[in-house]
């Protein structure tokens, strides 16, 4: 069993659930983009991204299911399988719509395309997507301000989704800091290895680092 991974937000989000889980799994480095590579990627992914589980002579792809085989192959609640199970999706679908989006819509603008030289940051976009983040952020501060976790009194995958591009706060430099109970929140997270650094002992090179405004 291995899983194809970078050290981009999904596939980062999926080697952490995995290492969670402590999962017994191979771990490759990958990248299905580069140069010669589409003809090995495109039988294990036809849209060529990351991550990739292979077990068994198949493959899976796409974050969420990952993490849902992964529980389940573990017999953990991680991923919910009892009542809770739909309060679970219920925040997976929201995050991937509203927050996790408005996240990714400032990561790409400040992060991802001056890290991959794709374009310059385009400012309305930040503003735009900031918008985005101030409204979803505000819902999850009521939801986490006498809570600990998403679902229940437990982590569930839900947590992991929702802080899929924290990590990352680096680069796209969201106000986490105006919202409290998002800040305990997320600092929960980082008590917790595999989170904190799930490519630890891995082979992975770093991301190409966003340059330094001249």
């Amino acid at each position: 069993m291995k899983i194809y991974f970078s050290r981009n937000p999904n596939p980062r989000l999926a080697v952490a659930v995995a290492r969670f889980l402590k999962m017994d799994v191979e771990f490759e480095f990958a990248a299905p983009m580069a140069p010669g590579q589409a003809e090995r990627f495109s039988s294990l992914n036809p849209n060529h991204l990351l991550p990739i589980l292979e077990h068994g002579g198949r493959t899976l792809w796409e974050t969420d299911a990952i993490a849902c085989w992964f529980s389940r192959r573990v017999g953990s609640n991680f991923w919910r399988t009892d009542d809770h199970e739909p309060e679970m999706i219920r925040w997976i679908s929201w995050a991937k719509e509203n927050f996790v989006k408005a996240c990714d819509v400032v990561h790409w603008e400040r992060g991802t395309k001056l890290r991959y030289g794709i374009g310059t940051c385009d400012e309305r976009m930040v503003e735009e997507g900031l918008g985005q983040f101030h409204k979803a952020a505000g819902i999850l501060e009521s939801q986490l301000a006498d809570r600990s976790w998403l679902v229940g009194e437990t982590i569930s995958f839900a947590d992991f989704r929702m802080a899929t591009f924290l990590p990352f706060n680096d680069a796209a430099r969201l106000p986490i800091d105006r919202y409290p109970a998002i800040k305990r929140w997320a600092d929960r997270l980082d008590e917790i290895d595999a989170w904190r650094d799930p490519f630890s002992g891995l082979e992975a090179p770093d991301l190409p680092p966003i340059p330094t405004p001249s």
